[in-house]
């Protein structure tokens, strides 16, 4: 294991659009990176599920139903089953596509159709963590958490595999007696049953997408 970027390992390619499946997506929960290069497109597709779009680098647009909404590094976009969506940019977009196979329960502080900033979800709380799940089912959590400076998960196993998010700050993540620095716009991938801990080195924030196989 070890820490890498989707940004970088996906980088746009002008004129190109590349999809690549994501080694933590199961039959149940369908998870792709997507790189659109410049002056590229994805036409509008309808799916009977929600959506999840966590924006990883870049700049571009989605465009649901009629409604176009921008977005950029760290943003996240939910898009309600039945509606359009397609996906654009002028200069170059990587960005993690998350559909769920059963209906989700969301947050009520996300809104279908609008764009959130990941990072300013959850507030920093003195010498705590602070977690809040965004989606959920018996297959998938998608959850933000802020950790206070010197704050720390306690070693622990995950029941699915999962990649941590880095969304500002820095931290250091033990995984499996092993040490490893990680900062906003960065990734780790936790994989079932490994054992793992996250201590923040000054305050920092991570979004986790954990898939229960």
């Amino acid at each position: 294991m070890e820490v890498f970027s989707i940004a970088k390992e996906h980088a746009p390619i002008d004129g190109l659009t590349i999809s690549s499946h994501c080694s933590i997506q199961t039959e149940k929960n369908h998870i792709v990176y997507f790189s659109l290069g410049a002056g590229t497109d994805i036409s509008q597709e309808m799916y009977p599920s929600m959506q999840m779009y966590i924006c990883n680098g870049g700049k571009g647009s989605f465009l649901i139903d009629e409604k176009k909404v921008i977005v950029k590094d760290g943003d996240l976009v939910v898009v309600a089953g039945g509606s359009l969506c397609g996906a654009m940019s002028e200069t170059g977009l990587v960005y993690t596509e998350v559909i769920p196979g059963k209906e989700c329960k969301m947050n009520k502080i996300v809104k279908a159709g609008e764009v959130l900033q990941l990072k300013e979800l959850v507030p920093y709380q003195k010498d705590s963590i602070v977690n809040a799940d965004i989606a959920s089912n018996d297959t998938m959590k998608f959850v933000v958490m802020a950790f206070d400076e010197n704050t720390e998960l306690t070693p622990h196993a995950a029941p699915g595999d999962a990649i941590v998010f880095a969304l500002e700050g820095k931290a250091t993540i033990g995984y499996e007696g092993k040490e490893y620095a990680i900062e906003a716009g960065e990734q780790f991938h936790f994989a079932k049953g490994g054992m793992h801990a996250v201590k923040a080195n000054g305050k920092f924030k991570m979004a986790l997408l954990l898939v229960l196989r």
